[in-house]
């Protein structure tokens, strides 16, 4: 059976490319100088294709920066996607390995974070995302099983989130502070968040 790639004409195969370059140029440079800072003719220049060209492929700014964001959340999703056996195990420790794989995730893919979680966009409106609803449903049922106290999940679910982005963030943005030992300190945060949500009857 052929491949996707194999049945593609080569303008497909070409205008695929491109797409592609146009892509990692835009989050180079939206990385580098802030959404307000990059302009649609910029990106063309440095991928070497015709303004209108770039047009074919992106309406508009706001579509090229939210594609971006949208594919960081699918890299992050998948990395967060448990198995379907995992999901049945210690929901107290699913959340710990979810903190810290979370955490793990953003320092090795320091720039799909940032447009995930740290770059925004004039007008830009946040939404809950895949791996958030899967916090959420892991910490209600901490709740149900009575391994949480019992509280708002939003709260809950936010305040864990709070945490892993915080020591995420600042490890990205702030690579030359002498930081204690990388491991425990994330342990130390993730822990710390999840420690104070136990029930303690």
């Amino acid at each position: 059976m052929k491949s996707q790639a194999q049945v593609l004409s080569p303008r497909e195969r070409y205008r695929n490319a491109l797409r592609r370059q146009i892509l990692d140029a835009a989050r180079a440079a939206f990385a580098r100088y802030g959404y307000e800072g990059v302009s649609m003719r910029q990106i063309a220049e440095k991928v070497g294709c015709s303004h209108g060209n770039l047009y074919l492929h992106f309406k508009d700014k706001q579509t090229l920066f939210d594609t971006l964001v949208e594919e960081s959340f699918e890299q992050f999703g998948a990395t967060l996607r448990a198995p379907e056996s995992a999901r049945r195990g210690d929901p107290v420790e699913l959340l710990r390995k979810m903190g810290r794989v979370y955490v793990e995730f953003g320092l090795a893919n320091a720039s799909a974070y940032e447009f995930a979680f740290i770059l925004r966009r004039p007008g830009q409106r946040s939404k809950p995302h895949p791996p958030y609803e899967r916090m959420r449903s892991l910490v209600q049922r901490c709740m149900d099983e009575k391994r949480f106290r019992r509280m708002d999940a939003d709260v809950a679910s936010q305040s864990l989130w709070a945490a892993g982005h915080g020591i995420t963030s600042l490890l990205i943005l702030r690579p030359a502070f002498p930081w204690a030992d990388r491991d425990a300190l994330i342990g130390q945060v993730i822990d710390s968040a999840i420690d104070g949500l136990l029930s303690r009857d």
